[in-house]
């Protein structure tokens, strides 16, 4: 990813709110397939959702994930369970992502995920999580999850080439050089039951494998693709009991090799990896310290390394960047705008984030962005003021670091 010339540049985590009718659209689809009144809808919404994102001041904009949506999850799934739908090896299953799902736990392994009701910071907090009034899973809808039945394959050809020419449609019309595309990482595109592969490395690998597929396609459009990799600092929680740090450094060991098998000879330049540890709006008290994975998330090949430094509980962790040293010719794109909470911050306190970056890892190294995809985390008025205040924070750091 090319370095700052002049300016801090802008960008954001991925997922953006989708609008009144294409949620609707998404709906209407899934009763009647993809239409071409559908398509027309998906591509006029990108589009304008570049277009307002370069008006906010994103340099580097994406097309919102409104090509991920799926009408049986919550707007911020799509993330994730988008895949399902470019995959072949899944089979339905009637059990609820979030419920108890002994299938799930019977995935191979020395160490084996929990279930959402069972991991550690649901545990300690079960009675906020119980509690309608908490909001803490207020937007939450069933959500069917598969299970790997047979030999995972790529089948998202048709749907990857839509998301790529809609975007670079919005990109030409906003008159940006620049766009990204989330895609799944193979860690966390295994984290479904799995009744096929015989261990938790062949699992991983065929996830590799099948998502490589969306990785080239991206990358070959001349866009950047980013991993959405949560399963590197997220699945911490997800171990009761608490593992050892030895043990859980040799899990996502796996899950980075695995990923760099993905990307083989593919450009760094393009490839950009996203790591975060959980979205929803919890406590996050059993989140795993980012210096602890810092080291297995620089391993992966990627140009650029996105993560959370904007929420009450880990923005503090900018100091890991004191001991830690960049790669030469890389980037970091640290949150600097949170998707936790509905307080839109101030934009000196964005450029004080920034800069607290820049004066460790250099002016040219950074670009600024959210911690997460705001899409279903916060209101659309209030995304939009928040991508805003990031934009107008981008531009005082940038007076303060080139004067």
């Amino acid at each position: 990813m090319p370095l700052n010339t002049g300016r801090i540049r802008v960008t954001h985590a991925g997922s953006l709110p989708r609008t009144p009718e294409l949620l609707a659209a998404n709906e209407k689809k899934e009763a009647e397939g993809i239409t071409e009144e559908f398509l027309g809808l998906l591509e006029t919404s990108v589009i304008d959702v570049v277009q307002r994102q370069k008006n906010l001041g994103v340099d580097i904009a994406n097309d919102g994930e409104y090509g991920h949506t799926m009408s049986s999850s919550v707007d911020y799934g799509a993330w994730w369970n988008y895949s399902f739908a470019r995959l072949g090896g899944l089979e339905a299953t009637d059990v609820d992502r979030w419920a108890d799902n002994q299938a799930r736990r019977s995935s191979p392994g020395s160490i084996v995920l929990t279930s959402f009701t069972d991991r550690r910071d649901r545990v300690a907090f079960n009675d906020a999580y119980t509690d309608p009034s908490s909001g803490i899973l207020a937007n939450r809808k069933p959500v069917k999850q598969p299970k790997v039945a047979g030999p995972l394959t790529y089948t998202g050809h048709e749907l990857v080439a839509s998301d790529i020419t809609n975007l670079k449609k919005g990109l030409d019309a906003a008159g940006l050089t620049e766009g990204f595309v989330a895609s799944l990482s193979p860690g966390s595109c295994a984290r479904i039951a799995n009744e096929y592969y015989a261990s938790d490395e062949e699992l991983l690998y065929a996830s590799a494998d099948a998502m490589r597929e969306e990785y080239k396609a991206i990358i070959e459009a001349g866009l950047t693709v980013q991993l959405d990799d949560p399963s590197l600092a997220e699945s911490w929680d997800q171990i009761n009991p608490e593992p050892s740090l030895e043990d859980y450094l040799k899990f996502i060991q796996l899950r980075v090799e695995a990923t760099n098998w993905a990307l083989r000879d593919l450009p760094q330049e393009q490839i950009r990896l996203h790591v975060c540890w959980g979205s929803w709006h919890g406590p996050h008290t059993t989140d795993i310290p980012f210096q602890d994975i810092i080291g297995a998330v620089l391993q992966i090949n990627a140009g650029a390394y996105s993560f959370e430094a904007a929420n009450v509980r880990h923005e503090h962790e900018w100091r890991v960047w004191e001991d830690t040293k960049l790669p030469e010719g890389k980037v970091i794109i640290p949150g600097v705008v949170s998707h936790a909470t509905n307080v839109v911050e101030h934009p000196e306190l964005v450029a004080d984030r920034i800069e607290r970056f820049a004066g460790l890892v250099g002016r040219e190294a950074v670009i600024a962005s959210t911690d997460c995809g705001l899409g279903g985390r916060v209101h659309p008025q209030i995304a939009a003021a928040k991508l805003q205040a990031l934009g107008q924070g981008a531009e005082i750091a940038s007076r303060r670091l080139w004067k």
